[in-house]
């Protein structure tokens, strides 16, 4: 228990330390990346480094399988340096049994960043999303999906039309039992429009079945409401814009994505990229587990053994492919040619059971 204890300290120990290195290095270059995108917009370095700081936890959360990989590297390499490792299988503990403390240690990692890291991303990766797109766009996001349906924002100067919808197609970019709410410049409502279904196209949106309410010029709104078998309101939105405003599944805490997926699936919306990052984000202690473990069989030899620095290249290397491996993954599950579960879950798996069957394989106490 004693020696499980001091090498799981020391292997908390160096992923703080590889963090704070990851820190200064992405910083800086993300940094610099702020300061492009908003050049010419009157941003200043404040700006900037206020964006780069909100990006920061979700790059370094992103990253976190790489950081446990280069700590366990460096502890099972300090611990061979040191002869620990040779003192550790004199007194009858296998090589095994010594990886279980960082194994250990790296689900609670896991699960700790899950419960208490992944809202935390998610509250900065949101704040993130909303300042991007209002320095790119001069508003905030002008979608939102809720219980009552989806809701979007459209306007210029003189005024704004806020729509609402009961669902919508994979791409928002038709409405069904929309209405619109004209609003002047002042806030006012001056005019509300109903339809069966709306169709946006260039610069404005198509509508069938309409109902126009002058609420702003009629005393009597319904009597002197019209109705149209078609009709036109300008719009301000791309499809682009739409799109965009989904933001990322990283800006939704754990807990909340769940609901936030069965409001997109009742509001017409594709919830398939927000399904597999919560099922990757269940399996991410799982990972970081794996990656110990690639680590451990590739670095617990003595270091008079020789080949050190090849077999540390070839563990980068293996970690990194995994880590690849799960990226691309998602990208299969959120496109469909991959199972969800199979997309989140094979890779950890996989390479557990590689890792593990390269130390039994070593294995000679």
């Amino acid at each position: 228990m004693i020696l499980a204890l001091y090498i799981g300290r020391r292997f908390f120990g160096l992923v703080f330390m590889v963090s704070l290195v990851f820190t200064g290095l992405l910083l800086p270059i993300d940094l610099m990346e702020q300061l492009r995108r908003l050049d010419g917009k009157g941003a200043g370095v404040g700006d900037g480094l206020r964006l780069a700081a909100l990006n920061l936890p979700a790059a370094l959360y992103q990253i976190l399988p790489l950081i446990v990989i280069l700590a366990t590297l460096a502890l099972f390499l300090s611990l061979a340096r040191s002869s620990e490792l040779v003192v550790v299988r004199a007194a009858g503990r296998s090589a095994m049994r010594a990886a279980l403390a960082p194994v250990g240690g790296a689900l609670l990692l896991g699960i700790a960043a899950l419960v208490v890291v992944n809202p935390i991303v998610a509250a900065t990766q949101g704040r993130y999303e909303r300042e991007i797109t209002a320095w790119r766009t001069g508003s905030s996001s002008i979608l939102s999906v809720s219980e009552e349906g989806i809701w979007l924002r459209q306007g210029d100067g003189s005024g704004q039309t806020v729509i609402r919808a009961a669902r919508s197609s994979l791409d928002g970019t038709v409405l069904f039992e929309p209405s619109f709410i004209a609003f002047d410049a002042d806030g006012t409502p001056i005019e509300r429009t109903d339809a069966r279904r709306a169709e946006l196209s260039d610069g404005e949106w198509l509508l069938s079945e309409a109902k126009v309410w002058p609420l702003g010029t009629s005393d009597n709104p319904e009597r002197d409401a019209t109705e149209q078998a078609t009709a036109t309101i300008p719009s301000t939105l791309t499809r682009d814009q739409i799109r965009d405003s989904f933001g990322v599944p990283s800006s939704i805490p754990i807990f909340q994505l769940p609901g936030f997926i069965r409001q997109l699936n009742d509001a017409g919306f594709s919830g398939r990229s927000h399904r597999i990052w919560l099922q990757m984000e269940l399996a991410n202690p799982l990972m970081l587990a794996a990656m110990v473990l690639i680590g451990a069989a590739f670095s617990m030899r003595h270091a008079r053994a020789g080949h050190s620095g090849m077999l540390v290249l070839i563990a980068l290397l293996l970690g990194f492919g995994i880590f690849f491996l799960r990226n691309f993954a998602q990208v299969l599950g959120e496109s469909g040619q991959l199972p969800i579960a199979l997309a989140a879950w094979a890779p950890p798996l996989a390479a557990i059971l590689l890792s593990a069957g390269i130390i039994l394989r070593q294995e000679d106490g």
